[in-house]
Formats: C-alpha cells, sequence, structure tokens
C-alpha cells in the first residue's frame, strides 16, 4: 500500500465519520455546547480512529491474533461512547442505543476503510446515514403498518430464506415436469411486488379514494377487484367511482404484466412491453376521469391485505396447473394449444398464463410467445367486462367498456407499430 492509498483509504474513514457526525450532530442542533454525547467532531474522530487503528493493524506484524489491536481500540471506543450516552441517557431519564450503535459502526467502517474494501465501507457510511435520518418516516411506519402486514412480511421472509432451501430443485412430471423450486421462486415473486406496493401506499396515506383503492386492488388481482367494484355499483358506490377503479386495477396489472416480462424474459421486452405501458396509461387516464366526475363525494375502504398465505398457494397451484397445461398442450397441439391455454387460463387471473409463458420463452419462438402473452391480457381484460356485465350496474359496464376498448385499441396499434421495419 503506496502513500496515496493510505491518505485515500484514511480520508475515506474520516470522511463516514463527518457524515454520521452531521446526522448526529443536527439531529440535537438545538442543545448547548456539552448536552450532547457525540457530535459531528466525535464522530469525525471515530471514524479518523477506526482507520488508524487500520493503519496499526497494518503497520504492526508482531501480534498473534490478527485483528487484535482493531478489537482493542473499538472496545475503548465502545466503552467511552457508552460511558457518556448512560449520563446523558440519566440526566434526560431517556434510553436510546442508537448513538452507541453508530460510533462502533463508524468506527468498524473506518476500519474497513483501510483494511478492506473502500466501495463497502461507502456504501455501508451512506447506508447508516440513511437509516439514521429515517428515524421519523421509520418510526411512522411501524406505528401505521398493522399486525396483518406484519405476518405478512414474516411469512415472505420464512418462504425466502426458511422454505425456499428446503424445497427440490429437481423436475417432477411429464412434458419436461415442473420444478416446485422454480415454482415458489415465481410465487415469492408475485406476492413481494404485491406486499411492496401495498406497504407503500399504507405508508404514504393514500389509502383513502377509489383510484388508490383500485389501483392497490390491482397489485393483487384485478378480476378479484373489479368484481368486487361491480358489486358494490349496484348496492350504492357511485358508478363513476367504481369504474374509475376498476379500470385502476386494470391499469396496474398491466403494468405489473409488462414488469413480469421484463424480470423474467428480457428477450420479450422491446415487443410486450410497450404496448403493455401503453394500455395501462391510456386505462388509467380513463379512470382518472371517471373519478374526478364523482369520487370527491366518497370514501375508500382500505384493500385487503396482498399476501394472505391462502392467496399465495391458490396462486401456486394455478401457476403449476396452468404450466403443466401449456407445456402439454405445446408438445400435443403446437402453438395453437398453447393460445387456448392462456386465454382460458387468464380469465381468472393474467399473472399465472403470463409467469408460464415467459419461464418457457426460452423454447419457443419470440413471436409465438408475445402471441400468446397478448391473448392472455385480452382475454383477461374481456373477461373483467363480462364479470362486469353480469354483476355491475348499466353505468359501470359502459364506461368500463369504454376504458377497457381504448386500452386495447392503443396496445394493439402500438404493438402492430413496433413491428414495423
Amino acid at each position: 500500500m503506496d502513500l496515496v492509498d493510505v491518505f485515500q483509504r484514511l480520508g475515506l474513514a474520516i470522511a463516514i465519520g463527518a457524515a454520521v457526525g452531521v446526522e448526529r450532530h443536527w439531529r440535537e442542533r438545538a442543545e448547548p455546547e456539552g448536552a450532547r454525547t457525540a457530535g459531528i467532531r466525535t464522530f469525525t474522530l471515530i471514524g479518523m480512529t477506526g482507520g488508524l487503528a487500520g493503519l496499526l493493524e497494518l503497520g504492526i506484524r508482531v501480534s498473534p491474533l490478527p485483528g487484535l489491536i482493531v478489537a482493542a481500540f473499538l472496545v475503548a471506543v465502545t466503552t467511552v461512547v457508552l460511558r457518556f450516552e448512560l449520563i446523558q441517557a440519566r440526566a434526560e431519564n431517556s434510553v436510546s442505543a442508537t448513538t452507541v450503535i453508530a460510533a462502533i459502526t463508524t468506527f468498524a467502517l473506518g476500519a474497513l476503510a483501510v483494511l478492506g474494501d473502500m466501495v463497502i465501507a461507502s456504501a455501508g457510511g451512506a447506508a447508516i446515514v440513511t437509516v439514521l435520518a429515517s428515524r421519523e418516516f421509520l418510526h411512522g411506519a411501524i406505528r401505521r403498518l398493522t399486525w396483518v402486514e406484519l405476518r405478512s412480511a414474516v411469512v415472505l421472509l420464512a418462504m425466502s430464506f426458511v422454505l425456499l432451501p428446503l424445497i427440490p430443485a429437481t423436475p417432477y412430471g411429464p412434458f419436461g415436469g415442473v420444478s416446485p423450486r422454480s415454482l415458489l421462486v415465481l410465487v415469492i415473486l408475485l406476492a413481494s411486488v404485491s406486499f411492496v406496493g401495498y406497504v407503500a401506499v399504507r405508508l404514504l396515506g393514500s389509502g383513502q379514494g377509489y383510484l388508490v383503492a383500485g389501483a392497490v386492488g390491482g397489485l393483487v388481482s384485478s378480476t378479484a377487484t373489479t368484481v368486487t367494484l361491480a358489486r358494490q355499483s349496484v348496492s350504492g358506490m357511485p358508478a363513476q367511482a367504481a369504474a374509475g377503479g376498476a379500470a385502476a386495477a386494470g391499469a396496474v396489472s398491466l403494468v405489473r404484466t409488462g414488469l413480469l416480462v421484463a424480470a423474467l424474459a428480457p428477450s420479450l421486452v422491446s415487443a410486450v412491453l410497450p404496448p403493455l405501458l401503453i394500455s395501462g396509461a391510456v386505462m388509467m387516464v380513463c379512470a382518472v376521469l371517471f373519478i374526478r366526475r364523482d369520487a370527491s363525494r366518497v370514501a375508500a375502504e382500505p384493500p385487503a391485505n396482498p399476501f394472505e398465505l391462502l392467496q399465495v398457494v391458490k396462486m401456486a397451484l394455478l401457476i403449476t396447473v396452468v404450466a403443466f397445461l401449456a407445456r402439454a398442450s405445446s408438445r400435443i397441439f403446437g402453438d395453437g394449444g398453447l393460445y387456448v391455454v392462456s386465454a382460458l387460463s387468464a380469465l381468472a387471473d393474467v399473472d399465472a398464463a403470463t409467469v408460464t409463458v415467459a419461464g418457457m420463452a426460452a423454447q419457443l419462438t419470440p413471436t409465438v410467445a408475445t402471441y400468446a402473452i397478448g391473448i392472455a391480457v385480452v382475454a383477461n381484460l374481456l373477461a373483467k367486462v363480462a364479470y362486469g356485465a353480469v354483476t355491475g350496474s348499466r353505468a359501470f359496464v359502459l364506461m368500463l367498456t369504454t376504458a377497457t376498448t381504448l386500452a386495447v385499441a392503443a396496445g394493439l396499434i402500438a404493438a402492430f407499430v413496433a413491428q414495423l421495419p
């Protein structure tokens, strides 16, 4: 390590400490001198101390235990900061370990900047400042989260890090078989998209209004959301508000379908994503126009939790059945069989058909895969209109039909333009 590298690494250690110190000092900026445990100067020195400990560790090789010097410095820094934090806690009658943990982390990142990867140290410094500066947001998020949402997050984490490693990856069954692990990964992906969108809306405080309720419902199931709103349009909900929520659900579903294709089959993005995004934009414009006519007089009920375990199980079973039927039909009847399965499965939910076809993209031609996804999307849109006609009011059906027709037409035009040389 040459002298320039030494100064760069030590400078990074000092910069990390200064960044953390700015946040800590700003939070207690109203306190008089001597009333705060650690501010910009203290944390800058803690970061520099971590860097110096790393330099000493590099320069002194007589120690029989690697890292002994850094560990000794860390214990000393922790002891000093903890001592002053205890004094302040007694004076203010408050308890918080944030400053102590921040000091330990700042020292460790300073040492890492000298002894290890500077990129990781920089990322760690940015992360700790972000976490410290987000106290109000994080505390507000915890206050707004319900037990159902927290339980769903725990289930998602358990599926991702506990159950997934135990599931076999070997395909089972005829026609190429179905891999249980691949199916679980897809289920986790769908559930994650829905859950993140739901929680984001809840935390931002936008849970009121049929536009938001419909959009969040589209993250869960646009078909179920449409049927629910159609029924409410008969039982007293204004048709404009119900149709706007259903159109918003359809718009979000189209965008989510495009994102799933982009994640699972990047080779189809250029052909599939533009028509889906344009169709979704058209439906969202219709949703806003519908809701502006009458939605100001009503308040939306918050949507159901998007990550109930029963919904996940149903989606796993649906994907399993659709995947098997799609592969079998493609092998037996060729491309026509795949189109029929895509259309039929989309009558209930477009995600299963999209995920299945995207997973088979490597075995299909781009044209066949694009047509199969397009058929599934159009079939789902038309099915929702039919469901609305059976369960909803006449005004609801008229507006939803208008939005769907415009969206399908815009998507077809976009797809046609994309195929032009």
